[in-house]
């Protein structure tokens, strides 16, 4: 089962590189910087959605 988490990192990641490809179409700088920033945000909540859920099925698993 897919984790809030991983479904929330993924928007945001996807977010994050329109973002930065606006920023590089218009020149904006910040803008750019400001969704690599989103990107990696995106990726971290996603993997800890992925990790979340690992952890649950293992758990699962052994009751």
């Amino acid at each position: 089962m897919v984790d809030k988490n991983e479904v929330s990192g993924g928007a945001k990641e996807l977010g994050g590189k329109i973002k930065e490809g606006v920023g590089k179409l218009v020149g904006n700088e910040k803008l750019q910087a400001e969704g690599v920033a989103d990107q990696v945000e995106g990726k971290t909540e996603k993997n800890y959605g992925k990790v979340k859920d690992a952890v649950k099925d293992q758990v699962g698993a052994k009751s």
